[in-house]
């Protein structure tokens, strides 16, 4: 029973972050269309700055409370859940303050790390919401000490619909007013702290409903605080700083890219445009990133499982699969992209421009997709610290090949190194799981797999020598890909079925969509 509890409130985080991933991403899309590529260029920057520090103030912390409380319970101690609870919301409540003094004190500095003050405003409005989401992940970590998962899942997806539906409502009221791009970007800002502050008044609605939740109240002391201080810090600092390792490549970008882009000459409305072409690029692969995961997440937890019961055969069976699913995938998606890229930049994001960009960053989306794939299986196989450490050498790496490339080539040497950084972690990481695991890295069905995209990314890209495409308006690029695509696909799926890249057993046991192919075979 508590087996299928744990694997039923898996399945439920899981649906909910793919959820939460997918608008995170496509909502980048409308904000083009409605305020520009200055304002998404701006945003870009921002942001995951705005991200470092709510990782350093929040990260942990659920995943800390809940094992404290989880144990707590399994131990018969419930008189100490209600001090945990407490200890955290003080922990919580002087890390919000402290990360939002931080970041709206020096909100001059950060923006003129980030390439200029037209990006002060959105650092200053975004920091507010540090003053909520730590108190907020305390509640998240509650419940899920009692094995519910329905509160966390549903207060991810609560903060991102409110969250994207003020962004884009703001946008659309202050271009209407004709206002510049920087306080755009720093009204859009208001979205996040508004979509926190409905996600912790829906938990805290929820916790005042729960009936384990602790009543009345006990004493409380600054001994029982230092206690459980020292305790939820031994556990949730990690977790943070683990944490940290895929957001400091983004972090890299909006320190480097906007000087490079300085340094070669450009006025600081070029660099604002500029960023915001290279980030529809970005916005696309997160999209492509989210399908993969969907498919790929759910195996990871059973690598761990595999290595804790010392059965390297069944956790390399596991990484084979997981692998297998992400070049099943994974490459149809980036030569799909990397394809169709001037219909779809057209088609989504209103014109042509920086379609070379986008190109290159679709490219990227394999290798983005692969590397954030062999890290979790890193961390599956109990070496975490390595997949940070590798991802921290490869923040550095980015770091100069942005400087060295942007300041020569622009905005496509970004680019240029964001395909390249994502191939070095992605080696890295299989040369330790080859060292951990003594895993095959060589597979026959991965070559079927690039054979079909390549061919598949060929049908998809001729047709379009026979019309100018850049006389195409936007309904006919969206037409295009609506009658292309599924070619594609068929072709694609044609292809990796005759050349036996997958078995239709396989198919049936791909997680989350398998049981589409399962009920295919019955209907025919």
């Amino acid at each position: 029973m508590a087996q299928s509890s744990l694997l039923k409130g898996t399945l439920i985080i899981t649906i909910a972050t793919i959820i939460s991933k997918f608008i995170g991403s496509i909502f980048q899309i409308p904000l083009q269309n409605i305020a520009g590529d200055k304002v998404l260029g701006i945003f870009g920057l921002v942001y995951p700055v705005y991200m470092i520090a709510l990782i350093l103030s929040v990260a942990g912390i659920p995943i800390a409370i809940s094992k404290l409380i989880s144990e707590a319970r399994g131990s018969g101690r419930e008189s100490e859940i209600d001090d945990i609870f407490r200890s955290a919301s003080v922990l919580a409540i002087f890390f919000g303050i402290f990360s939002f003094t931080v970041m709206f004190t020096f909100s001059e500095q950060i923006a003129l790390m980030l390439g200029g003050s037209f990006t002060k405003p959105a650092v200053e409005i975004v920091s507010f919401t540090l003053l909520i989401a730590p108190y907020m992940a305390v509640y998240r970590g509650f419940f899920q000490g009692f094995e519910d998962m329905k509160p966390t899942a549903m207060s991810q997806v609560i903060e991102q619909f409110v969250r994207v539906a003020l962004i884009l409502t703001i946008a659309f009221i202050l271009v209407k007013r004709g206002e510049t791009s920087d306080v755009i970007a720093g009204g859009v800002m208001v979205g996040s702290s508004v979509g926190a502050l409905f996600s912790l008044i829906y938990l805290r609605i929820l916790y005042q409903k729960f009936k384990a939740r602790p009543k009345g109240m006990k004493s409380f002391s600054m001994n029982i605080f230092r206690q459980w201080a020292k305790r939820i810090l031994a556990l949730s600092i990690p977790i943070a700083v683990g944490s940290l390792s895929m957001a400091l490549l983004n972090l890299v970008d909006s320190v480097t890219i906007p000087h490079g882009l300085t340094w070669l000459g450009n006025e600081t409305e070029d660099v604002q445009q500029q960023l915001g072409l290279y980030r529809r690029g970005i916005s696309l692969v997160g999209i492509a990133s989210v399908f993969s995961s969907a498919v790929i997440l759910p195996l990871i937890p059973a690598i761990t499982k595999a290595m804790a019961k010392k059965d390297i055969e069944l956790a390399n069976s596991y990484i084979e699969r997981s692998l297998k699913y992400a070049h099943l995938i994974s490459w149809p998606a980036a030569l799909g992209l990397l394809a169709l890229t001037m219909p779809v930049n057209r088609a989504l994001f209103m014109d042509f421009q920086g379609s070379d960009v986008v190109a290159i960053i679709n490219f990227s989306s394999a290798f983005s997709s692969f590397a954030v794939l062999t890290t979790g299986i890193l961390q599956g196989l109990n070496r975490s610290k390595l997949a940070a450490w590798i991802i921290v050498f490869g923040a550095v790496v980015k770091g100069g090949m942005n400087f060295l490339f942007v300041s020569q080539m622009g905005i496509v040497g970004a680019a240029y190194a964001t395909v390249l950084i994502y191939v070095l972690i992605t080696v890295a990481n299989i040369l330790f799981i080859v060292q951990t695991t003594n895993y095959k890295v060589w597979r026959k069905e991965s070559l079927v797999f690039v054979v079909s995209s390549i061919v598949m990314g060929l049908v998809a890209f001729v047709p379009m020598y026979f019309f100018t495409v850049t006389d195409w308006s936007r309904i006919e690029a969206l037409l295009y890909l609506v009658v292309i695509i599924p070619i594609g696909a068929i072709v694609y799926a044609f292809l990796v079925i005759v050349l036996k890249g997958v078995s239709r057993e396989e198919l049936q046991a791909l997680p989350v969509i398998g049981r589409y192919f399962r009920k295919l075979e019955r209907q025919i």
